[in-house]
Parts: C-alpha cells; sequence; structure tokens
C-alpha cells in the first residue's frame, strides 16, 4: 500500500514538474533566440549544464522512473527517488557533453527558439519536430538535428553502466533514449505555447486561434517576466 501510494503521488506530480522545467528554461528563451546562430561558449554550456535547470529536469526524469518502480532493484522511498535522481542527473551531463562538441562540428543550432509561426497546428508542428530538426548556424538552413539525437542515444546507452542488472540491456538504452527525446519534445511544446498560457486573451487572431510570439524579441521578454522571476528566486544563478 505504501508503496502503491508513492508511485501514484510520483505520477501525480509529473505535470508540475515538467511545467517547471518548462518555466525554468523559458527564462532565457529571449536571450537563446537572439543568439540562436552563436555556439555558447564552453562556460556558458557548462553552466547551462548544471544549472538549475538540469536539477528541475532530473527530479522530472527520477519522478518518471519512482512512479513506475524501475528499476526495481533501487527500491521506493527517499533513498530510490535519490539514486533515480542521481541517474537522471548523470545522463543529463553525458548527454550535454555530447552534444556540444557535436553542434560544434556540424554547426547546428543546440536551443531551441519559438517558431514565429501562426495558429496552432504549424507551431505544435514545428515544436514537435524541433527534436530531430534544427537550423545551421552558418546558413540559417534547416538540418538534422544530430546533436540532439546523439546526446540522446549516447547519454541512453552510457547510463546502462550504472544500472543494476535488470535495465544494463542495449535495448533498454535505445528506450531511455527515446524517452528523453519524447520529454524533450513536450517541453518544447510547452516553451512554444507557453506566452499563450500565460495570457491567453491577448494572443488571439480575429479567428480566435493563438497568434505566435513575434520575432521582435521584446515583446516575448515581457511575456517571461514571470518565468525569470521564478529562477532568479529558486537560484541567484539561474540564466
Amino acid at each position: 500500500m505504501h508503496g502503491t501510494c508513492i508511485r501514484v503521488s510520483a505520477l501525480t506530480a509529473l505535470p508540475l514538474l515538467l511545467g517547471t522545467v518548462a518555466l525554468a528554461q523559458n527564462a532565457s528563451t529571449s536571450v537563446e533566440a537572439q543568439q540562436a546562430n552563436q555556439t555558447p561558449s564552453v562556460a556558458s554550456y557548462a553552466k547551462r549544464t548544471v544549472g538549475i535547470r538540469a536539477v528541475v529536469g532530473a527530479a522530472a526524469g527520477a519522478g518518471v522512473t519512482q512512479g513506475t518502480d524501475t528499476p526495481t532493484e533501487w527500491g521506493e522511498g527517499a533513498a530510490g527517488f535519490g539514486r533515480r535522481f542521481a541517474s537522471s542527473y548523470g545522463k543529463h551531463i553525458v548527454g550535454n557533453i555530447i552534444r556540444y562538441p557535436v553542434a560544434r562540428l556540424t554547426h547546428e543550432e543546440l536551443y531551441y527558439r519559438p517558431s514565429g509561426k501562426h495558429g496552432f497546428g504549424p507551431r505544435l508542428k514545428y515544436a514537435l519536430l524541433s527534436v530531430v530538426i534544427t537550423h545551421k548556424t552558418t546558413t540559417g538552413k534547416r538540418t538534422t538535428n544530430l546533436n540532439e539525437i546523439s546526446g540522446a542515444v549516447g547519454s541512453g546507452l552510457i547510463s546502462r553502466l550504472w544500472q543494476p542488472t535488470s535495465t544494463r540491456t542495449i535495448a533498454l538504452g535505445f528506450s531511455s533514449a527515446g524517452t528523453s527525446l519524447a520529454v524533450d519534445a513536450g517541453i518544447r511544446v510547452l516553451r512554444e505555447f507557453w506566452p499563450e498560457i500565460r495570457h491567453p486573451h491577448r494572443h488571439t487572431d480575429t479567428a480566435g486561434l493563438p497568434l505566435s510570439v513575434a520575432p521582435g524579441w521584446e515583446i516575448q521578454e515581457e511575456l517571461v517576466a514571470t518565468p525569470v522571476e521564478l529562477a532568479e528566486e529558486i537560484s541567484p544563478d539561474a540564466e
């Protein structure tokens, strides 16, 4: 009974955790969008890798596996959550270590930027596909998002090294990569539509459909004021 309550509580908290990830990541959306065609410095990327967004994301990942009691060898309760959090955080760091050099070599954008499109369908499609399609920093043309894919697959497989026997398989490594890409896609959708979620009456056209944030990032900076304040309250070092 106690274990069941823990799993239900973890699954119930998952939407809140994913929303918090989106809020924390949105805190720097306008800055990233302005610098999307530039590869960040190693110091800036390292700070992002271990910052508050990484911690919240690892907590969300741990919440999912805690809810499903995976792997079962790690048990439940605080000790089990701690092991899963450490695994999720380590997987995130490994993934980012892989992503950066791949992005540098292939001249790919590392950060998500809003679509600038109109209408729900086109924007949803853009956000979902951005996990596997990005842009060149040199030409701005669309290209396969090799850094995102390689980071997910690499971290999924490497994380098997510290997993217990029941989950130390190549198949589950690829499954973990797929889960990472799916979660990232969901977060990108939240980031794309966050302005309308926060101000639903400010962003509708004559047909009642939500409008995208214009390429003028000053508008978006105003819209993400609350996430910025939230991130700063959580951590003085939040970007």
